[in-house]
């Protein structure tokens, strides 16, 4: 039986963030995870869509598809059951999600790397509830990498102008209660790491994430109740040449009652914007071993690359 992850850094938003700076990157340094409490999203809004994401998931399957945008990488709408596999599975995770990305007015700069969102005609609020809650997650996230940008001896404003109008995108999760016709071996996230910044998760309170250790154990991360549990993506460990890490994780299946369950939760992936140049740090890089540092690459071709390998694009 695996351990619950004791160590990792639960702090409150709510502190001057200098208070919590070291205790953050810490976390991020050594387990690339931490809990955030006070973290500003209000419970009624989360609790709005939830309900709003298991209505959606509840409706035909024909229905769902009829969302589902091909030549897209997964970027908006629906993606069904069956789709998305990890970097170098065999096997499809047991999930299907939604996607909710940003709205950019026509015109900008940006249009191009971003399309329009789809919205779900059959549940009414879907657009507004969805929309506020993609803009409280990325106040949050602003105020973490705050955090992380003060960790880093940089000021608190360091990361502000490479996600201003980033590829964000947040996703509706749905787990589905294992059936006896799951593929042997096929788990609902299998191994894998984030992409993108950072990743601001609600709906960890069911019990199944759990992180890989240095020391190659898999630990069960502590859930709190309506708290976020933060995340350190490729994006940023690239550009922090692996100072804080994007840690392999992975949601195991449940035992017993609890796999007759649905799980749902709804993750935040914090990104660059698309042409943003992603490259380490020099406070970052060893004079003595900068010849290893990764080299440079915009963060619209890194995630492409990346999609290519998790089956989405």
């Amino acid at each position: 039986m695996n351990n619950t992850l004791t160590d990792i850094a639960s702090v409150s938003l709510a502190q001057p963030l200098e208070t919590i700076a070291d205790e953050l990157g810490r976390s991020f340094g050594e387990y690339g995870f931490a809990v955030v409490r006070d973290h500003g999203i209000p419970q009624d809004l989360i609790d709005r869509a939830e309900a709003a994401a298991k209505a959606f998931f509840a409706l035909p399957e024909d229905v769902k598809r009829a969302y589902k945008l091909e030549g897209g990488g997964g970027a908006r709408g629906y993606t069904p059951f069956g789709t998305e596999k990890a970097k170098d599975a065999n096997i499809f995770d047991l999930k299907e999600f939604w996607h909710v990305g940003r709205d950019l007015p026509e015109g900008h700069e940006l249009a191009e790397f971003m399309a329009p969102n789809v919205w779900p005609a059959e549940i009414a609020d879907f657009r507004e509830v969805m929309s506020a809650l993609y803009a409280a997650f990325e106040e949050a996230g602003g105020r973490v990498l705050e955090a992380i940008a003060l960790h880093l001896g940089r000021p608190r404003d360091f990361f502000a102008a490479s996600v201003a109008d980033g590829n964000s995108v947040m996703r509706l999760l749905h787990y589905p209660p294992l059936g006896d016709d799951a593929p042997e071996g096929a788990i609902r996230a299998a191994a894998h790491g984030d992409i993108n910044t950072i990743t601001l998760l609600l709906g960890a309170e069911e019990a199944g994430l759990e992180l890989l250790t240095k020391q190659g154990e898999w630990l069960a991360i502590p859930a709190v109740k309506g708290a976020l549990v933060i995340n350190v993506g490729d994006m940023l460990e690239r550009q922090t040449n692996g100072r804080l890490r994007s840690t392999t994780h992975r949601v195991v299946n449940p035992r017993g009652e609890a796999a007759k369950r649905a799980r749902y939760s709804m993750p935040f992936f914090l990104h660059f914007r698309p042409d943003f140049l992603i490259e380490p740090l020099p406070e970052c890089i060893d004079p003595a071993q900068a010849a290893s540092a990764p080299e440079p690459i915009t963060a619209h071709d890194f995630l492409m690359q990346r999609l290519r390998e998790i089956n989405l694009a």
